[in-house]
């Protein structure tokens, strides 16, 4: 027989190397490299793979094929996200950071299909059974016909939900908790993930089970194990948010059955997480007496639009002094760009001013049509002048100082227009709703020349 080599697989990207380094040489992370045994490669004419092999059907493009149908969770802000409802058969791949609520949003969503007298199966590869069952009270899901298992072998639970009709969910919490006995290494590392996720996917092909799996993500929010884990599934989910703020956000960061440009919104309670239908009241703050240094600009998320306030400070400093500049929810790269542009185009100088700016909420933003909002919020704060408060601001600036038009205005306008604004500052040749003045410029410099009221 054979003797088995041993191979050094990095846990961070899954690449292989024959030695053991301190340091990853592809992904350049430390100490990531673990030992893993694999079995010899013997390679002779019979192997070859080009005869003796099954002929595939080949189809052409033109042949017809139905819409999948879809299973409707009950949960209008997490169909929305994924396109619609559940695709049976599909794979689903659930990533966010610890105790955000992955699990509490799985197990809402595994009582409601349950409810519609589907067969559901929750597997905890982290919990008892009872620590589930007490999490379902606390959140008012305990009479739920939910079947529930504590489980890490892929064997045994592919085996139980065998038996029998297949369930329409199964839900893996967590992928890097499974053990499968074809491979050697412990649960987590590279080559269990990529094994247990391979047969959990085959399986979900094979009897038209959609399955969803729970991931772990690192320290700078990428989900753990190899990257073939995100190309193995159909669906890439991501939940975001900060513990210090009530909302949290799902993302598709893949999605083979739809759109990746929407999201779902939903707020933590107490009772567990809630949608919510109007996600500008969760980003907008109480807007009582004009206070400089905020504007609001409608961003927009897939074809939902979201206002939000995005509020600045600017600190005089001492000559000399080494000014600050801090962004939240912002690129600060583009933070840098907008107060160069400022300076160069507009006269406006913060070489001696600490710079602050913040989204309101912890939302975060990363459309260049917020440049404009970001520029007015700056210009406020400088001049101590507030930007009118029945006012949204939106629009890309250039380099050259030039105010660029943005995608989808008419929309962003009505929604603004139905939250009670009634004045716009755009781009110049934007056109919206009636009800709504707007107010277009062609140039950086007219802003400031509107709010200083020059």
């Amino acid at each position: 027989m054979a003797k088995l080599k041993s191979r050094y697989v990095c846990q961070a990207c899954g690449s292989e190397q024959h030695r053991w380094q301190g340091q990853c040489p592809d992904c350049a992370e430390w100490n990531t490299l673990v030992q893993e045994a694999s079995a010899p490669t013997v390679f002779s004419a019979k192997h070859d793979l080009r005869s003796g092999g099954r002929a595939v059907d080949l189809v052409g493009l033109d042949a017809v094929v139905a819409l999948p149908d879809r299973m409707r969770t009950g949960i209008a802000e997490f169909d929305r996200a994924i396109g619609g409802g559940i695709v049976p058969g599909s794979a689903m791949l659930l990533g966010g950071d610890p105790g955000i609520g992955k699990s509490t949003l799985l197990l809402q969503i595994a009582a409601e299909l349950a409810a519609a007298e589907r067969r559901v199966v929750y597997v905890s590869g982290e919990e008892a059974v009872d620590q589930v069952r007490l999490r379902a009270i606390r959140l008012g899901l305990g009479g739920a016909p939910v079947q529930l298992a504590a489980a890490t072998s892929v064997r045994d639970i592919l085996t139980t939900v065998t038996t029998g009709e297949s369930p329409a969910l199964l839900v893996i919490d967590s992928i890097q908790t499974m053990h499968s006995d074809l491979i050697e290494g412990a649960p987590g590392t590279v080559s269990q993930v990529r094994a247990s996720a391979q047969e959990l996917v085959r399986f979900a092909k094979e009897r038209g089970t959609a399955v969803v799996l729970v991931g772990h993500v690192t320290k700078d929010g990428t989900i753990a194990g190899p990257r073939v884990l995100e190309h193995m599934v159909d669906t890439v989910l991501g939940f975001e948010g900060e513990r210090s703020h009530q909302y949290r956000i799902l993302r598709a960061a893949k999605n083979r059955f739809g759109g990746t440009d929407e999201i779902g919104v939903f707020a933590m309670e107490g009772g567990g997480l809630k949608q919510v239908p109007n996600p500008s009241a969760l980003f907008l703050t109480q807007r009582g007496e004009a206070v400089s240094g905020t504007s609001v600009f409608p961003a927009l998320e897939g074809t939902r639009p979201v206002l939000v306030e995005i509020q600045a400070l600017t600190v005089r400093l001492a000559s000399g002094a080494t000014p600050r500049r801090a962004a939240v929810g912002w690129d600060s790269g583009r933070l840098a760009m907008i107060l160069a542009v400022l300076e160069a185009r507009c006269g406006i100088s913060f070489a001696t001013t600490e710079v602050y700016l913040n989204i309101a909420g912890g939302y975060r933003l990363s459309d260049p049509a917020a440049d404009l909002a970001v520029a007015a919020a700056l210009v406020s704060a400088m001049s101590e002048r507030p930007v009118p408060q029945d006012a949204v601001v939106m629009g890309e600036v250039a380099l050259s100082g030039e105010v660029r038009p943005v995608a989808h205005a008419g929309l962003r306008l009505k929604e603004a227009a139905k939250l009670g604004f009634d004045r716009a500052w755009v781009p110049k040749g934007t056109e919206g709703p009636s009800g709504i003045a707007l107010t277009r410029f062609d140039r950086l410099r007219e802003l400031v020349d509107q709010i200083l009221g020059r």
